[in-house]
């Protein structure tokens, strides 16, 4: 498989693999697509270890690196999945949170390693991109949520 252009790396302590291979088993057209282990001893780790991980994450490649302890995620960076429906919101928002992941805010949670996720139904955008009003109905909406709420939305949305 060739190498993209454009890969976003993510640095792991020592999880990549494992959290690769549920994202893979979580979002559609994402797979785990190689494992490299390390060829030789390395400051958090040792030959022989995996030391990348080159996966996608609903088409996005990515590559993840167990680096160490060093670095820790933040909200700073986020995967966005758009849903279609409330059911595909539950599903991604149990997937994440279920797996020794933890809730947050307007529509977004952390999974287990530590990665921020924006899960976002279609009708939430929908309505911010509206304008006016309504989007100001759905925005006040949404600030009292953790994951979203479909149904409430759209009957914000309306007024």
């Amino acid at each position: 498989m060739a190498v993209a252009k454009t890969t976003i790396c993510l640095w792991f302590d020592k999880d990549a693999e494992a959290a690769a291979r549920f994202y893979a088993e979580t979002f559609p057209d994402s797979a785990v697509t190689a494992v490299h282990r390390a060829p030789a001893d390395y400051p958090s780790g040792k030959a022989g270890d995996v030391l990348t991980v080159e996966f996608t994450v609903a088409g996005l490649p990515c590559l993840g690196l167990n680096g160490g302890p060093a670095f820790t995620h933040s909200e700073a960076f986020s995967f966005q999945i758009a849903t279609d429906d409330q059911e595909e919101t539950d599903r991604y928002w149990t997937a994440i949170v279920g797996n020794g992941g933890r809730e947050s805010a307007c529509g977004w949670c952390k999974d287990r390693w530590g990665i921020s996720w924006q899960i976002t139904p279609r009708v939430l955008t929908d309505a911010l991109a509206a304008g006016g009003e309504e989007a100001k109905r759905a925005f006040e909406a949404m600030m009292g949520m953790t994951k979203i709420d479909v149904a409430a939305i759209e009957a914000a949305r309306r007024g």
